[in-house]
Formats: C-alpha cells, structure tokens, sequence
C-alpha cells in the first residue's frame, strides 16, 4: 500500500508540471500574437525598401533655388559698361520680350537655315549639248563603218561636249516668316542674356592703346609689319585679361559702324574672336562664339528692327498698342 500511495503522488506531481507548463505556453503564444505581425507568404509581401536621402550640395541648392525663384513679369536688369575696361557704369532695365524669352531652338534652326540659304549664290553652270561651241553635223554615217552610232560631236557621251543633267543657275533662298525670324533675333539675345554671355557696353567701343603709340604710328610710319605686331601683342594681351580670348570660346564685337583699331586688332587675331558692322550680324553670328559684346545703340537698333511681332495693328479705342519700351536707366554712378 505504501508503494501505491507513492507512486499516486508522483503521478499527481507530474500532471500538475504539465498543466503549469501547459499554461505558460498558452500564456506566451496569446503575447506573441499580439505583438508580432500576422506572417505571410514572399509572394504576397509588401517589403519596404529603405528610401534614400538624396544630400544637395549647400551653394549649388542655393543657386538653383535663386534661379527658379527669380521670374521676372516686366523687366530684366542689364548693366551697361565702359570698353575696353568693362566696368560698370550704370543700370538699365529692359523688357522680357526683349532679353528673356525661353530658349525655342526649333525658331533659331529655322533662321539659321533660312540666313544660309539666302546667302547660297546658285551660280554653278553647266553647258548642255546645244550650248556647246561647234558644228552639230552628224560625225559619220550611220550605217556601214563598223564602228558605234554617233550623233554630233556635243554629244554628252563624248569628251568635250555637252553635260547631261547639269547644274543650272538656281535660287535657293527659303522662305520664313517676318514674324519668326524676328522672334529668332530675340532668342538668340535672350539665350545670350541668360547666360551671362551677352555684355552691353557705352556707344563708341573703340580701343585705347597707349598714347606714344599713337604719336609713332602718326609721325614715324612704322613699317615693316611693326604697327601690326605691337597691335597683335596689345589685342591678345586685352583679350586674356579679360577673359575673353580663344581660351574662353572667342568673342565677337558688334559696332554700330567700322571702328579701324578694333576692326584692325581682330582682323590681325582671328583665332580669338571677330568684329562685326551692325548690318553685317546675323543669328548664326550671335550663338557661334563664347561671348557677345555690344554697344547699347547696336542693342536698341536690332530689337528696333526685330520686334513685328510685338506691334500690333489692330486699333482699339483709337490706340494701337506700342512695343514695350528699349531700355530706362534705373541706376547710375
């Protein structure tokens, strides 16, 4: 009996480990659930990816915050300097119909294609076989010498006579609206302008070399390519301290008539730029070279002649409406 009872206690002691193990288990799987996510299979996860931070550059965040702020609505500033120094004189505004138009380079492909056929001069001739100098008896009988059949001695198979299918004179000019065209002056300006490329300077740029040479190439003549030389030397020296020579894209000077320095200097360095007669500039002109510099009458003049599309001839109330305004001086020394 003594066995017995033992053996029911033992039994009673194991059962009550299972039933407090059993508990716990419970007690542990209720926790998990409730703090653990449902698992579900790969092919209907939704993993997220850790998102990247994309760091900006501090000065260059800043500088295309400031371009995309500035929108002008009217005007543009644009500052007007002293040649051949370039130091600023004074400050102009400007209407952005005039220097700040959006870049369209299918209008500018159209007006550089429209300058360069017009300035085609379609003179390339040939001779047919009746202009030819010569007599256009037949060479030989057509029968009975063995030999091929042949015409006269201008025939287009012959050395010496006329061409087949010839180049005759032809017009290859192309047509484009006034409008267009006007609109590419603008934009060809306004690209310049956004760029910082487009320096306006005092009427009257002309180069200031040192006044002993003035007074020897005035009384002594200087020959033997010396007058050349010194200008050569003096127009490279000018054009690299100021950044503006073959280094820096060239540059082209635009004068409202010939200056003979300027004109003389540029001829002599045509690697590092050109100068250009108002009448002689054209949009392919301005978008070639590194920088544009100008004088103010030469700006004033070509927006004068470049804006039809900003004239209206519709009258209303009487009025026709004008073009904006060329340029009001807002700030000066």
């Amino acid at each position: 009996m003594a066995s017995r009872s033992l053996s029911l206690g033992f039994l009673s002691e194991a059962m009550a480990a299972i039933r407090a193990s059993a508990a716990l288990t419970s007690n542990f799987m209720n926790e998990m659930a409730v703090s653990t996510p449902v698992s579900v299979p790969l092919a209907t996860a939704q993993v997220k990816r850790p998102t990247r931070v994309r760091v900006e550059h501090p000065v260059r965040e800043a500088r295309s915050s400031v371009v995309q702020s500035w929108n002008p609505v009217s005007t543009v500033p644009v500052t007007i300097h002293n040649f051949p120094s370039l130091e600023p004189l004074h400050l102009e505004r400007w209407s952005v119909q005039h220097l700040y138009l959006p870049l369209r380079r299918d209008i500018l492909h159209h007006a550089v294609v429209y300058e360069g056929d017009k300035t085609r001069q379609g003179s390339a001739s040939s001779k047919t076989r009746w202009e030819v100098h010569g007599s256009h008896r037949k060479m030989y009988a057509q029968k009975g010498t063995g030999r091929a059949r042949r015409g006269d001695k201008q025939s287009p198979l012959l050395r010496g006579g006329g061409k087949s299918f010839g180049p005759r004179p032809r017009d290859f000019s192309s047509k484009l609206n006034r409008k267009v065209y006007d609109k590419a002056w603008r934009t060809a300006l306004s690209h310049r302008y956004r760029q910082g490329e487009l320096i306006i300077c005092s009427n009257g740029m002309e180069l200031n070399p040192p006044r002993d040479f003035l007074m020897a190439a005035d009384k002594l003549h200087l020959k033997d390519g010396l007058r050349e030389a010194y200008l050569e030397k003096y127009m490279k020296g000018l054009m690299d301290r100021l950044c503006l020579g073959r280094d820096y894209g060239r540059t082209l000077f635009v004068t409202s008539k010939r200056r003979d320095l300027l004109f003389e200097a540029m001829e002599l360095v045509p690697s590092e730029g050109m100068a250009l007669d108002m009448d002689d500039v054209d949009v392919k002109d301005l978008l070639q070279t590194g920088r544009v510099i100008m004088e103010r009458g030469v700006l004033e003049e070509l927006l004068r002649r470049h804006q039809s599309d900003l004239v209206s001839s519709v009258v209303v109330n009487g009025l026709v409406q004008p073009a904006p305004a060329m340029g009001e001086r807002v700030l000066w020394q």
